[in-house]
């Protein structure tokens, strides 16, 4: 069992958790990199839309020379931790709400939490449901690693995430596949470019209408060159990028071939009364990275 109290792992701790904070904030991982490198060359020479990817382009690369943030909305923390059985929550919850005042110090993080009734602002990004702190417990005895995932989601792309109750009478989409393909096309037709497109869909199909939210948030954790594990949503997935991009919203909303960058669909199971499809959209800027840490509690590996 991880005592937190160790002075020398809570030190440790807390510097590898500033090291996973300063760089989801400043660096983006590969599969984003390399997926917007694709998007930037494909577009048009001279085109308001390869303006806005050389834009893009110009700011990840001085967010990662500065540690910097890469975009000035900090937005949401999520934080996913998968840990052995006796793992300490409510220390590592302190912990982690010490790492996050320290980098909004530092300037890693924007003072981005507001108190909802009061309306003011603390400073130090700590409040009721904030950070957002998600733990699942292994089912193996023998793991006694521990794997820490964190993103920041910006307000833009949350403001243009949506739920479905189908059957939707108005976008004509039944409770199968294609009504779900339906639902996806018009929350990206929606979204236009007000989420800093190109985005990245993470889709929940099912559940009540908090666990779809849910859900479809962790779907932003895969790998976005990844394939799903059920042949018929791995074909929708693709088939969402390719009709997406169809749409000519392009990066920004200034038009071109490349509105969104990848979707990822996930479902839980549903009540007979209830169909949800869950949209839950990540602007370009897919702020998200992970850890794997020893015994020790130092970073032994990175996840993407």
């Amino acid at each position: 069992m991880i005592n937190l109290n160790n002075a020398n792992l809570k030190e440790t701790l807390l510097a590898s958790l500033l090291e996973l904070l300063r760089r989801t904030s400043s660096e983006l991982t590969k599969d984003v990199y390399d997926i917007i490198e694709k998007v930037y060359a494909s577009e048009e020479d001279g085109s308001k839309a390869k303006y806005a990817m050389e834009i893009i382009k110009d700011n990840i690369e001085l967010a990662k020379k500065k540690s910097a943030p890469i975009c000035q909305d900090t937005g949401t923390i999520l934080i996913y931790v998968s840990h052995p059985v006796g793992f300490p929550q409510n220390d590592f919850r302190k912990l982690t709400e010490q790492v996050i005042i320290k980098a909004t110090e530092l300037g890693y993080l924007r003072q981005n939490s507001v108190n909802s009734i009061t309306q003011k602002n603390a400073g130090n990004n700590i409040g009721p449901g904030h950070p957002s702190i998600h733990f699942e417990e292994y089912e193996e005895h023998e793991k006694s690693h521990i794997e820490i995932r964190m993103m920041l989601k910006g307000g833009g792309c949350e403001n243009v995430g949506i739920q479905y109750s189908l059957p939707n009478v108005q976008i004509k989409a039944n409770r199968d596949l294609y009504g779900v393909k339906k639902a996806l096309l018009d929350a990206v037709a929606q979204a236009q470019g007000k989420g800093c497109s190109p985005g990245i869909l993470g889709v929940c199909i099912g559940g009540d209408r908090g666990s779809s939210y849910e859900e479809s948030k962790r779907q932003l954790l895969r790998n976005l060159d990844d394939h799903n594990t059920n042949a018929e949503l791995d074909t929708l997935e693709k088939e969402i990028v390719k009709l997406s991009n169809k749409l000519e919203i392009g990066p920004m909303g200034f038009g071109g071939s490349n509105t969104i960058l990848s979707c990822k669909i996930g479902h839980l199971n549903r009540l007979p009364a209830s169909f949800f499809v869950t949209v839950s959209y990540m602007c370009w800027a897919h702020r998200r990275q992970g850890v794997v840490l020893d015994s020790g509690l130092n970073i032994k590996s990175w996840l993407y």
